[in-house]
């Protein structure tokens, strides 16, 4: 009797169909698959990007001035200037007691003053020989004696000025002299001491002028041209904007690298013998880039995200090549044509299931 009676209520007319009772519906939906995310794509485009050589050099002076005593057995009396300080030209960096030579140039300038007192006596005979020549007053001899006493007179006093220049020059010799505008890099001077001919008192950094020593290999020498911007970046990260002045002839016997000399403008973080790296300028060409965003770096390879029709995401490992700013060369792997991931594209892994955002 159960049996019959379920029978009967299976098969009357208010029965519901299950594929059509209320709730079959959601049941399917919580059967489909969700997207693991929402990202953003783009395609690949094409740009004209810098073409660069990097290299790695030293900061150096463009040339150090050795600035000494020109002087003999002197002391110094005062040093005006310390490692460091900027100088013009014609400033004085220290001098020496110069009192001997004081003497000796007064000693000098009497003897000239007494040399000129001769030779205008001297002159004045040898005029009134010349006067009266013609009359017989004198012998021949004698006025050739007279004559021959002003040109002696008149020597004498010639190196009595000579004398007398030469203690000028060694009294102004007594101030040294910065030889050029620049920047002090070494002092060996100190108050007391004595100072000998040719001994190195200052180095000095002409003009405050550095230069960038890159070393470049052989190969790429060629590829470089005197002229050519090259942007360096300082030890202290200071970026500046160089220029090729000039390129070695032969290369270095111990690196094999051959010396590239580029100026670079004056800047206060700049210190002779620190390190630096910089690049040189060579054009551009055309490159395919993408974002930086949507590059994905894993067990140290690069990948992006190939999003297909299907709104899943391709690993896809790819090579890249140069950066500028928030671009991406990319040079192996991706098509021009493949869309890919970019916001989101860290978070990915390979066949996901994504929402792409309008």
């Amino acid at each position: 009797a159960l049996l019959v009676t379920a029978v009967l209520a299976a098969c009357s007319p208010g029965a519901e169909d299950p594929a059509t009772a209320p709730g079959a519906g959601t049941t399917a939906d919580a059967a489909a698959p969700k997207p693991a995310m929402t990202v953003t794509v783009t395609q690949p485009q094409r740009a004209a990007l810098p073409l660069s050589l990097a290299a790695n050099g030293n900061v150096s002076a463009w040339q150090e001035a050795s600035i000494g005593a020109e002087l003999n057995g002197l002391r110094l009396a005062t040093v005006n200037v310390n490692v460091g300080d900027r100088v013009r030209k014609g400033q004085v960096l220290a001098t020496l007691s110069g009192e001997t030579t004081q003497a000796e140039s007064l000693q000098a300038k009497a003897a000239l003053m007494q040399a000129e007192a001769s030779h205008e006596n001297a002159k004045a005979d040898a005029d009134r020989a010349r006067a009266i020549q013609d009359t017989g007053a004198l012998s021949q001899s004698q006025i050739a004696q007279y004559l021959t006493a002003e040109k002696v007179a008149k020597a004498q006093w010639e190196a009595a000025k000579a004398a007398y220049g030469a203690t000028q020059v060694r009294l102004a010799n007594t101030r040294v002299l910065a030889p050029d505008d620049g920047v002090i890099s070494a002092r060996s001077a100190a108050v007391g001491a004595v100072a000998g001919a040719g001994q190195e008192l200052f180095r000095l950094v002409r003009g405050s002028r550095m230069e960038w020593r890159a070393e470049v290999p052989p190969a790429e020498v060629g590829r470089l041209r005197v002229g050519q911007p090259v942007q360096v970046t300082a030890a202290t990260g200071a970026r500046l904007t160089g220029k090729v002045r000039a390129i070695a002839p032969t290369a270095d016997p111990q690196t094999r690298n051959v010396l590239v000399f580029v100026d670079l403008p004056r800047h206060d973080h700049l210190k002779a013998g620190t390190f630096a790296r910089g690049e040189f300028e060579l054009g551009r060409s055309d490159a395919m880039t993408v974002p930086a965003t949507a590059i994905v770096v894993r067990d140290g390879h690069n990948y992006v995200f190939v999003i297909g029709a299907d709104n899943k995401a391709g690993q896809r490992k790819v090579q890249t090549g140069r950066r500028v700013g928030e671009r991406v060369e990319v040079l192996d792997g991706l098509k021009a044509d493949e869309s890919i991931a970019v916001q989101g594209a860290g978070f990915l892994n390979e066949g996901d299931l994504v929402k792409v955002a309008k």
